[in-house]
């Protein structure tokens, strides 16, 4: 049997930041930016965590700043 015949779900997951306007992408929050890391540090994708593609370029910068600032690992040991 083929993994094409699966069926899928239409429902796109609906992001923390979609839910909640006050929000800000920033660097100085490590608490929100962990929230869209793997547990292995990795930054998770758009396609998971429902943020917009605008939103993603954000986190992924804040992230990147964040980890040059130490105030996130870049791996986890």
């Amino acid at each position: 049997m083929s993994d094409d015949n699966k069926p899928r779900s239409n429902r796109r997951s609906t992001s923390l930041l979609a839910n909640d306007r006050t929000l800000v992408i920033d660097y100085k929050n490590p608490q929100l930016l962990k929230s869209f890391l793997t547990d292995r540090g990795k930054i998770v994708p758009a396609r998971i965590s429902g943020v917009s593609a605008r939103q993603q370029r954000q986190i992924t910068r804040a992230v990147k700043r964040a980890r040059m600032l130490a105030l996130i690992p870049y791996t986890v040991q």
